[in-house]
């Protein structure tokens, strides 16, 4: 489980996350929605160590996430930042291997090799696998990207809108694998979203952030109706109910 305790982080006078407390299920989807400036990728930062709060704890399999040595952490934990941005040229399967360097420090081992297969087939890479990252769209690499996370197989997932420059039949292909992701390997998902119809389709938690603050914290059912959206977002919303999910409307 993340359990993260008060925590705070401000630039100057300007307050990004004041008293942020969760505890974030383990096996589970669980998104972040607000909008801009919210705090929601300051947070996802703060969680995986790559940003310094201020005041606060976050506790990893309740122990604090500072104890742990970088190579150790990252094999419990992996995140894929809203930009990417690589100066080598690399082939997909070049990229998707670093991901097992928190196990094999650059010398891979057959376990290696399987784990990056199985991530390139996950992603349905197969046929793309020797191109080189230049060479592809926004959205091949954005795949391969999520690839390198895979093949990191950490418990524990974080994801910075992971649908950007991802067209529609993408974005579903991407969050169709981190559902499989946790119902069939565990996974523990946490995502920064801002398309508030996937986050319904397919998470079991939302966390909704408001002024710095979590304004709702619950399962999906319970945040997904007019009256929180309405406060979380400042417009009007409208909810249709198909197949046993919630779309939004607020065109």
């Amino acid at each position: 489980m993340i359990e993260v305790k008060d925590i705070s982080r401000s630039y100057g006078e300007n307050v990004i996350l004041d008293g942020i407390s969760l505890r974030i299920p383990r096996g589970k989807v669980t998104s972040l929605i607000g909008s801009n400036g919210a705090g929601k990728s300051t947070l996802l930062s703060i969680i995986s160590r790559l940003l310094k709060q201020n005041g606060g704890t976050v506790l990893l399999d309740s122990r604090d996430i500072e104890a742990y040595k970088t190579r150790i952490l990252a094999q419990h934990l992996s995140i894929l930042k809203q930009a990417n941005f690589i100066d080598l040229r690399l082939t997909v399967r070049e990229l998707v291997s670093f991901g097992r360097f928190p196990y094999s420090q650059g010398r891979l081992t057959a376990a290696d090799e399987e784990k990056i297969d199985e991530a390139i087939g996950y992603l349905n890479l197969q046929d793309i696998a020797g191109q080189y990252m230049d060479e592809l769209s926004g959205g091949q690499k954005q795949r391969a990207f999520l690839a390198m996370v895979v093949a990191q197989d950490t418990d524990y997932i974080l994801l910075d809108e992971p649908l950007n420059n991802l067209d529609m039949k993408h974005a579903v292909q991407i969050m169709k694998t981190l559902r499989r992701l946790c119902d069939e390997k565990g996974k523990t998902i946490v995502m920064v979203i801002h398309d508030i119809n996937f986050a319904s389709q397919y998470s079991d938690f939302i966390v909704a952030l408001k002024d710095s603050r979590v304004a709702f914290f619950d399962e999906v059912d319970k945040v997904i109706v007019p009256e929180v959206l309405q406060s979380v977002f400042d417009m009007d919303f409208r909810i249709v109910e198909t197949d046993g999910k919630r779309i939004c409307n607020y065109y």
